[in-house]
């Protein structure tokens, strides 16, 4: 994947008790503002390769494996979930934004990267200078408004929680099977719409026992500690500009209404606007999310 990257260095930061896996092109992104790109289920930090070849010049950008996922460490559950929930994962990602050098940036997130991202704005406003969600409403929105065909639409929701081992075991059976199943099912041209070398690498991270484990736990965190953590703070607000995509082709769209979703939950200015195709915008549409990711982000 190097030639998807040029000019990208690859490493591992050790952030608390997890070394996180991930690209960047700071050595050439001097004076530039930094841009932390956080990718969702299922995938790793490959889903930006479209969009950042055309954002480098601009941005210092910092694209992690959230912590289960791609090559970042896959640590141990606990019974409470807290080692896979937003606030532990947003906490990593502030740590290696300060080992970086960066002690205030910008954030786009897609997916769970995105409610990562939310509550990173929340836990740490001082560091979000501005955000970017793609294809999300909040959590425990989505949650509250849950009927039969948000179950059926996002049935994983329901099935990834279920006690360990069950959905392990059954995913472990056919890890490839299911992960095509999941990404050709939320996107609008099927699995054409992701370059071969993409596939390949979302087929080798996912592969990983340790790695279909933490991801249910993602799943199970939401579902539990994320909620509980949510309503405690159900008066806290995002502080930061705020800007939401989502693709009119998905189940965001068809039913959730994201903008009000939230301007319920900032302080701030909340903008956005559907985009063609589905649920996987950085792939789908790269042309219009790059010009998107500068305009917005290069507002101060």
């Amino acid at each position: 994947m190097s030639d998807w990257f040029a000019g990208f260095a690859m490493e591992r930061r050790s952030v608390g008790d997890v070394h996180l896996n991930l690209r960047h092109n700071l050595a050439a992104a001097a004076g530039r503002p930094p841009l932390l790109l956080l990718h969702g289920f299922p995938q790793t930090h490959a889903m930006w390769h479209k969009v950042v070849p055309l954002l480098a010049a601009e941005f210092a950008l910092v694209l992690p494996d959230l912590r289960g996922y791609g090559d970042s460490d896959k640590p141990p559950a606990d019974a409470t979930h807290a080692t896979y929930s937003k606030r532990t994962m947003a906490a990593d990602n502030v740590a290696l934004m300060r080992l970086l050098g960066f002690e205030r940036f910008a954030v786009c997130g897609h997916d769970r990267g995105g409610r990562v991202a939310h509550r990173m704005a929340l836990d740490h406003p001082q560091a979000v200078e501005r955000l970017m969600l793609l294809d999300i409403s909040p959590t425990l929105t989505m949650y509250r408004r849950t009927d039969m065909e948000f179950a059926r639409a996002y049935y994983h929701w329901f099935f990834l929680i279920q006690p360990e081992p069950l959905p392990e075991r059954l995913i472990g059976a056919d890890p490839v099977f299911y992960l095509r199943k999941k990404l050709g099912g939320w996107g609008s041209h099927g699995l054409e719409l992701f370059d071969p070398r993409a596939l390949a690498e979302y087929e080798r991270c996912f592969s990983d026992p340790a790695a279909i484990h933490a991801m249910c736990e993602d799943y199970r965190a939401a579902a539990s500690i994320d909620l509980e953590q949510d309503r405690a703070d159900a008066s806290a607000r995002i502080a930061c500009p705020t800007r939401v995509l989502w693709g009119e082709q998905g189940v965001v769209h068809r039913l959730f209404a994201p903008i009000a979703d939230w301007q319920a939950k900032a302080a701030g200015t909340v903008s956005g606007c559907p985009t063609p195709g589905g649920h996987y915008i950085a792939e789908e549409s790269p042309g219009l999310l790059v010009p998107e990711v500068q305009s917005f982000f290069s507002q101060r």
